[in-house]
Formats: C-alpha cells, sequence, structure tokens
C-alpha cells in the first residue's frame, strides 16, 4: 500500500490530527520479508527500573519508520538499542532480542564500535565538532584509516546530504557558522561518509524552523533509495509526510505504581493515520491525549 495523499485522519478536526495535504509523498512500501532490524521480547532497564516493556517489531530495508508517542513512552530509548548507544548509559540493561540482518546486536562478540560505523546516528541538536566543514566530514574515514581519497568522500557525502552546492566555496570555514539547518545536513553527511547502511534520527528537526525542517524531509525522502531510516518524531504530520510505517508508543502505569514505555501499534503509515487498530492510536493522532 502507498502512502496517499487521500489518507484523512479520524478525529482530525481536533486540530491535532493530520490533514491530509500533509501526506505529501507517495510510493510504495517495501515488505518486512527480509528486515534489517527484528526486535522481540525488548525490554530496556534503568537500573532497577523497567523504562520500557516488550516491544515487537520489524524494519525493513530503504524504507523510513517513524516512532511517534507522548514524552516518555521510550521511543528514543529504543532508538538507542539499534546501535547500542544505550551501552554507554551505565545503569541500562536490555532484555529480549535486536537482531542485525539475524545477527544479535547484543552478542558478547558483537563489537559496538563496528556496529555505530554501519548504523549512524543523527541527534537532537545539530552537533558539529569544533572543525572546519571538511574536516567534520573527513573525521569518520580517517578514524577508519581512509588517507587517500577524501575530497570524493567530502564531495560526495555533501552532495547526498544536499549541502555540497551550498558550502564547496567555504570548505576550510568552521563548520559552526552554517545555519542550523545546514549543521543537521552537515551532521547527515558526516554520518554518510562512513558508508553506513541505516542512519537512526532522533528528533532531528526539533530544533529548526519550518524551512529548514522540509529541507531535511526531503532529503529523507532521497536518501531512503539507498538508506535505511529511523526517526523519532514528535511531530505527527512530519511522520505522516515522510515515513513508510510508523510505530505509536506510549507510556503506562503499572500495578506497583511504576511508569513505563511500550509498543501500541505498528503499521504501514497510511493504516496509522486513517484506520487505526487501537482506540489509544486513534485518540493521540486526533489530539484526545498525549
Amino acid at each position: 500500500m502507498s502512502v496517499s495523499n487521500t489518507a484523512t485522519p479520524r478525529g482530525s478536526e481536533s486540530g491535532r490530527g493530520v490533514a491530509p495535504d500533509t501526506v505529501r509523498y507517495n510510493r510504495e512500501v517495501p515488505g518486512l520479508d527480509e528486515p534489517v532490524f527484528d526486535v522481540s521480547g525488548l525490554s530496556i532497564h534503568y537500573g532497577s527500573n523497567k523504562a520500557v516493556r516488550d516491544v515487537n517489531m520489524k524494519v525493513g530495508p530503504r524504507q523510513i519508520t517513524a516512532m511517534i508517542g507522548p514524552s516518555g513512552c521510550g521511543k528514543s530509548t529504543v532508538l538507542r538499542t539499534f546501535n547500542r548507544m544505550n551501552d554507554l548509559i551505565p545503569e541500562a540493561r536490555v532484555e529480549g532480542s535486536v537482531t542485525y540482518h539475524g545477527e544479535d546486536l547484543y552478542d558478547p562478540a558483537v563489537d559496538p564500535i563496528e556496529v555505530r560505523r554501519r548504523i549512524g546516528m543523527v541527534f537532537q541538536k545539530p552537533n558539529p565538532f569544533p572543525k572546519s566543514i571538511y574536516d567534520n566530514i573527513a573525521f569518520g574515514p580517517r578514524i577508519m584509516g581512509v588517507r587517500s581519497g577524501l575530497d570524493d568522500v567530502v564531495e560526495e557525502s555533501l552532495t547526498k546530504a544536499a549541502l555540497w552546492d551550498e558550502v564547496k566555496d567555504k570548505l576550510k570555514e568552521s563548520a559552526f557558522a552554517l545555519s542550523g539547518g545546514q549543521q543537521q545536513r552537515l551532521c547527515i553527511a558526516r554520518a554518510i561518509a562512513v558508508n553506513p547502511e541505516v542512519i537512526l534520527m532522533d528528533e532531528p528537526c526539533s530544533a529548526l524552523d519550518p524551512i529548514a525542517t522540509l529541507k531535511i524531509e526531503d532529503l529523507m525522502y532521497e536518501l531512503a533509495d539507498e538508506f535505511t531510516i529511523v526517526i523519532v518524531t514528535h511531530n505527527m504530520q512530519q511522520a505522516a509526510r515522510v515515513s513508510d510505517r510508523t510505530a505509536f508508543f506510549t507510556a503506562a502505569i503499572d500495578d506497583n505504581g511504576d511508569r513505563f514505555g511500550g509498543l501500541v501499534e505498528y503499521d504501514e503509515t497510511a493504516t496509522i493515520f486513517s484506520k487505526p487498530s487501537d482506540k489509544r492510536t486513534e485518540d493521540y493522532i486526533s489530539g484526545r491525549f498525549g
């Protein structure tokens, strides 16, 4: 099923729902027969607190998968399991299974550094290094031992990030001289430079103005021809515009009074925003809670 411009979410009259004209892209959604990620029974602990419980989902190749839901529902926590960023939090612990092309990401024999090369991350706030534009892009390849052909790597990465034409004459200037939107595209180019398969994006547009946001969204759609993209966003219109599939998370309180997050529903984006199967999803996208 393609993401159609005719999808009209129930409850959109509330003002929070997604209007039909916000579903901007239209392409066939690939299947999940050979997933990049297969998540089964995933629970994530912070110390004694089980913050996320029993998540099951698959992420397909060269698709854009969006995670939506209210604050504190575990979206970013789940996203970070895909490249083991939670390893950097001392009290974090993962239960269940997260496989990458059928291999257990959390097997002790797996090198987390190699995982993060193959599965890049773009953060909420643009975080260029205090270096030139050129050196930001060349940094990763240099760490990997690349010494020749860096000019080509820099140009190709910036071109894929739709930034080359804007910066090609000032590559030796500080990355901090760029606008916020340009800095975020620079960070995407930096991730691309080490030739990953997957790009994770945690609220990549939350600090950007609407024009810069649309540029990032256009870029994501173009990059999905080559990369698998998983994005966390609070912006439901953004999820409707760019994603092939959407996962809705929410938070709940258990019998002990402990708050935890979990996956409510996961489906093609057109289905989530037009005919969700769970009332909690419908209530969220129509603005009744969250």
